[in-house]
């Protein structure tokens, strides 16, 4: 392909689950070979939507998708597929290919080494940490070194050594690169461009600079638009006003009140469309359930080096108010020890008998998801209570039509919604987060962070997002790391 053709173009193209709710409403917008582009739009907007689009999986109501046709497509996706749990490294690699290559295990190789992960493979993916399933899902995608490679949330799960393994790949890479990400330096560092879904009108706006600057020209646009649609106004009623004085007069008064009425239609041709700011979601408080005595007690945790289990002794015992950070690089076991934790499978990792436990799974498969968002909210409470319920679930931006929605169908940046709504009227003991700022709308993580910092009961934290592990007060920090001498 020469140099600077158009690869993806959206003609009109209008796309929805439902008819009466679509993500796109007649979305134009082009993208040319060889750009870095990063796809924006609050939760449940539709982006990874817009991917499954670009790809053909799904098909536009209205309105033509066009994609160059020797361009190869590529996507990263957000979560490991659970059918590729139970298979080898090696397996699930093998289907990244129409034919598998003879000499697949090298090019497997290659492509780890890209995401500066070293893995037998022969292990099976259902036994890798989250951390390590993400930088897999990024290989698989790069292994086929498309002219179109898509990212979806590429850094969740990622530790620092990932994210900067990952960024400059991203940045030699010499094809096109669409990404989904809240991870703003992360952005800054390779991308050159914004497409900014509008999750009210269903639009795409294209806007060249990095991911900060469009943020604030987007909040610029916004005040701009609002104090002249507020001067507009102004005018409007201050002609209405005269009409209704000039147009009982005679005369020359009643062909002044007919120019004014002119006038009022100009100024409200002229009114503009607002873009609204993507909505944050409300201060909230988690309560917490009164318990006195110890609520964890931790004797031994299993940390893994080099894919091997080590045992390591520790006297840990955690009460009411105690928020701990869970440190180590991907693949450690800090994942491992929070599961072991909340599932009660060791006698040397115990929750406290009576202690509700919030346990925020970083792929979610804490909840069912063939219940729809508002049963998921309900079942959180001994009596549900229909008003508390929908209170709760608009607190974090989850409406009448969201909560409608089957789990499993909300954008996994829903999910992470949901799950703290679930928390607000469970009223844990003890809240377990494993990646928690996963999925999650950049906008919403001050106030989350506040909302925990507040949390009377007791906190295990694993996250690798330090800017928001920066805005918690943690009292203590468990560094598996440093556990095996």
């Amino acid at each position: 392909m020469a140099q600077g053709n158009v690869v993806v173009r959206f003609d009109d193209v209008t796309f929805g689950y439902t008819k009466e709710k679509p993500n796109l409403k007649e979305a134009s917008f082009s993208v040319r070979e060889d750009v870095k582009y990063t796809l924006m739009g609050q939760n449940g907007a539709g982006k990874s939507t817009m991917f499954k689009l670009i790809t053909g999986e799904l098909q536009p109501d209205k309105g033509k998708i066009h994609i160059s046709p020797t361009a190869s497509i590529a996507t990263a996706k957000q979560v490991m597929a659970r059918e590729h749990l139970t298979e080898t490294v090696r397996e699930y690699f093998a289907h990244a290919f129409e034919e598998v290559p003879y000499n697949l295990d090298k090019r497997v190789q290659d492509a780890l080494e890209v995401v500066n992960f070293a893995v037998p493979l022969e292990k099976i993916v259902g036994e890798l940490s989250g951390g390590q399933q993400a930088r897999l899902l990024l290989a698989y995608a790069l292994i086929q070194e498309p002219d179109i490679l898509l990212l979806d949330e590429p850094t969740n799960n990622l530790d620092r050594d990932g994210i900067d393994y990952l960024t400059a790949f991203l940045i030699m890479y010499p094809k096109t690169v669409l990404v989904i990400s809240h991870d703003a330096d992360f952005l800054n560092s390779f991308t050159e461009g914004v497409l900014h879904l509008d999750v009210y009108t269903g639009k795409v706006d294209k806007y060249d600079g990095n991911y900060t600057d469009v943020v604030e020209e987007i909040k610029a646009r916004v005040e701009r638009d609002r104090a002249r649609n507020a001067q507009l106004l102004k005018t409007i009623q201050d002609r209405k006003d005269k009409v209704n004085f000039f147009s009982n007069k005679g005369g020359k008064m009643r062909k002044l009140a007919s120019k004014l009425r002119d006038e009022i239609a100009e100024a409200e041709a002229n009114m503009v469309g607002v873009k609204r700011d993507d909505k944050t979601i409300n201060n909230f408080t988690i309560p917490a359930q009164p318990f006195k005595e110890a609520i964890v007690k931790l004797d031994a945790v299993k940390v893994i080096l080099n894919h091997e289990p080590h045992r390591a002794e520790v006297n840990i015992e955690l009460r009411r108010k105690q928020h701990v950070l869970v440190k180590g690089p991907n693949g450690i076991g800090k994942s491992t020890l929070l599961r072991t934790l909340a599932g009660g499978t060791s006698p040397e990792a115990k929750i406290a008998e009576g202690v509700k436990v919030g346990y925020y799974r970083q792929d979610f498969s804490g909840l069912d998801f063939d219940q729809t968002a508002y049963e998921s909210l309900a079942s959180m409470m001994d009596m549900p209570d229909n008003e508390e319920i929908r209170r709760t679930g608009a607190q974090f931006l989850l409406n009448g039509d969201v909560l409608a929605t089957k789990v499993g169908a909300l954008s996994e940046g829903q999910k992470g919604l949901l799950c703290f709504a679930r928390f607000v009227l469970q009223q844990p003991a003890l809240l377990i987060f494993d990646e928690p700022t996963n999925h999650i709308n950049f906008r919403h993580l001050p106030v989350i962070a506040k909302a925990i910092n507040a949390y009377e009961g007791c906190v295990l934290m694993v996250s690798h997002a330090d800017e928001f592990v920066q805005q918690i007060e943690f009292d203590s920090t468990i560094d598996l790391s440093k556990l095996i001498k």
